[in-house]
């Protein structure tokens, strides 16, 4: 396994990151819990998880995951060995917390206490604000809008000072954000030098060989400020995996199961997908390892968080960390790039 350091802290995080957002409707506890043994066994000592899961998001399956990941913790009596990442939902889900003005300081609270519970734990190590307040291009939304009637959003300076009082409580560590922009990265960087705020040390956002939109204005500010990225959706919700071309759709897919992910497979993505493959095998690769390679390769990459279903799959992908990719795979990769650039934001 590799590690980097996870933003400015003296946290060495494995750059394979165990996402489990599957635990609790696609996967059960038991295979959840091998999930976890078979990453520690290989290295891994960074789990990411959110309040929300397990997905799709609803009332009946909300806290699932954190539940399954505490009785592991009390199972295996190992806490200390594993840099625990969680996240506090932002606005819009109406079964938590009544859906709206979620980041004030009683509400990040609820949140925290609640997960802490359900994780048995007293503490997590990175505290994630999962979505913006504000309305703003994320989860699929390729440019940015104005939206006049978005309501009022919490000060990006209160929610530092919010996040500060549970710093300094010890129910959390470190900070950060996910599904953010330019402007809300650059402003909570400058807050925490100008104000001594806490300082939001990652983002979690999705990034792949379809959607490489990260490049575009947050990839700068991860390297100059050491705010690392937090890839999700490394595989495309699946679909840098090839399954799903020449018109397949395998039954118990996330797919085939759920709505939500359709924006992976529009045309131009399709398309993308049949090169990267056609490159995959010129190269004796599979699709997967291509493309969790170059994610991993990235220097501003802190960490990949990868999902699986299966420990097949899992394996496969914790495996990607020991491929290199070479300077004309990437040039062709590149080139593939230029000529349909991110397909699939």
């Amino acid at each position: 396994m590799k590690f980097k350091k996870l933003g400015t802290t003296d946290l060495d995080v494995s750059l394979i990151c165990l996402g489990t957002m599957t635990w609790g409707t696609q996967n059960s506890e038991k295979e959840a819990h091998e999930q976890m043994d078979y990453s520690v066994a290989h290295g891994i000592n960074f789990f990411d998880t959110a309040e929300i899961y397990s997905v799709p998001p609803n009332a009946e399956s909300y806290g699932k995951t954190e539940i399954i990941i505490g009785n592991w913790f009390t199972e295996r009596k190992n806490r200390e060995k594993i840099i625990l990442a969680s996240k506090v939902a932002g606005p819009g889900c109406s079964w938590i917390r009544g859906g709206k003005n979620n980041f004030n300081e009683k509400k990040i609270g609820e949140a925290i206490d609640g997960s802490l519970k359900r994780l048995k734990t007293d503490y997590i190590d990175l505290y994630q604000l999962h979505w913006p307040e504000r309305s703003t291009n994320y989860f699929g939304k390729r440019d940015y809008s104005e939206d006049k009637s978005e309501g009022e959003w919490h000060s990006f300076e209160s929610i530092l000072e919010a996040l500060q009082k549970f710093i300094k409580k010890g129910k959390i560590r470190y900070i950060g954000m996910s599904n953010e922009t330019p402007f809300g990265l650059s402003n909570y960087i400058e807050l925490s030098k100008s104000k001594g705020l806490p300082r939001m040390m990652s983002v979690q956002n999705p990034y792949n060989l379809v959607n490489r939109t990260y490049e575009i204005g947050m990839s700068e500010i991860s390297l100059r400020e050491k705010c690392g990225l937090l890839v999700y959706y490394p595989l495309a919700a699946g679909a840098l995996s090839g399954k799903y071309r020449n018109g397949k759709m395998p039954k118990n897919s996330r797919q085939a199961l759920f709505k939500g992910w359709e924006r992976h497979l529009n045309p131009l993505a399709m398309k993308a997908y049949d090169e990267y493959f056609k490159l995959a095998k010129e190269n004796d690769l599979t699709m997967v390892q291509l493309a969790q390679s170059f994610v991993n390769s990235r220097p501003f990459v802190t960490s990949n968080i990868i999902g699986a279903t299966s420990i097949a799959q899992l394996k496969e992908n914790i495996d990607s960390i020991n491929i290199e990719l070479s300077d004309e795979i990437i040039e062709k990769i590149n080139q593939i790039h230029n000529n349909n650039p991110n397909p699939s934001p």
